[in-house]
């Protein structure tokens, strides 16, 4: 950060007034949060076995809970990063609404919370489970990976992966085989997620100093792993069917989609000059969103209004 950036990052924190409520939503990272509660509400319903819906609503908000912690103390640690990249500069820390301290505090409390009441109010298997999620996330990826190693998303993609199997564990106070082939649909998508959008911001990663894949080894190698990642998920995509956890309709939802996956892959690949390289980039990380979404809500229609059902005799999800 340069003395300029410094010194106004420095003023904003010293003028900071507590933040308002839409301060503190938006520390808790909502459309991640969005996307988290969505999977382990997946995970959840697909397990096998009745949940009380009093509890399954408890094991959902103590999920939300724990992921807008996570958010919280990462933009906590982060606020040097924020404050000189345009996609984060305007998050509530680098811009002055909240300080530092009121975000650790907030996301400190907020964790503690949200396992503490999900051991006492559903399982304990699960409680751990998400405190697991929020820790690896905060000390692992936050602290570690992201400011050390091109490899930082590869790796911290497991904190984002584990909801269904903690939804799952809700449900049944169990993990199983099945729970982690969700997880590691989520882990292997997430990869090729986040580097599209890392090529679109490679010279706000290089102006952070975090080393992210396109600025350690370029955009070219970056499309090449996106492409080698993509393959790799079409097929996985499809396991689920194979176990007795999907029926007809997730399995011509997860061959339409990983094809589509692929040749948007493909074409983030190809083009690798001007607007075309950067829309190809942008057209597959908004398609990374639809995948993941549409692919879960498969698996959702299928359990939760008992639409479709396994057609193999396979069934590894107890």
């Amino acid at each position: 950060m340069t003395d300029a950036s410094s010194a106004t990052f420095n003023a904003r924190l010293a003028t900071a007034t507590g933040g308002d409520v839409a301060d503190y939503v938006a520390l808790m990272k909502p459309r991640v949060m969005f996307l988290v509660v969505f999977t382990a509400l997946v995970g959840m319903v697909a397990a096998p076995g009745t949940m009380h819906p009093v509890l399954a609503i408890a094991a959902l908000l103590c999920i939300a809970a724990g992921s807008g912690a996570a958010g919280a103390l990462n933009m906590w640690f982060d606020a040097d990063i924020d404050a000189k990249m345009a996609r984060t500069a305007a998050r509530p820390v680098p811009k002055g609404a909240i300080t530092p301290q009121e975000a650790l505090s907030f996301g400190a409390v907020l964790g503690a919370g949200s396992v503490f009441c999900m051991g006492l109010m559903v399982n304990w298997l699960s409680a751990a489970l998400l405190a697991g999620t929020i820790c690896f996330y905060v000390f692992v990826y936050t602290m570690w990976l992201k400011r050390w190693t091109p490899q930082n998303i590869v790796i911290g993609g497991a904190a984002g992966a584990v909801p269904p199997m903690i939804g799952w564990a809700a449900a049944t106070g169990s993990a199983s085989f099945a729970s982690f082939v969700l997880f590691l649909i989520i882990f292997i998508w997430t990869p090729p997620h986040f580097w599209a959008l890392a090529i679109l911001r490679t010279a706000d990663y290089a102006r952070a100093g975090v080393p992210m894949l396109p600025v350690v080894k370029g955009n070219d190698e970056t499309r090449r792993q996106i492409l080698i990642y993509s393959v790799i998920l079409a097929p996985l995509g499809c396991v689920p069917t194979f176990i007795g956890l999907g029926g007809p309709l997730y399995a011509a939802s997860a061959v339409i989609l990983g094809a589509l996956f692929v040749l948007f892959a493909l074409q983030c690949y190809r083009e690798r000059v001007g607007e075309k390289a950067d829309r190809a980039a942008k057209h597959l990380f908004a398609y990374s969103v639809l995948y993941l979404f549409l692919l879960f809500a498969a698996l959702l229609v299928e359990h939760g209004f008992g639409i479709g059902g396994s057609w193999l005799p396979l069934h590894w999800t107890t």
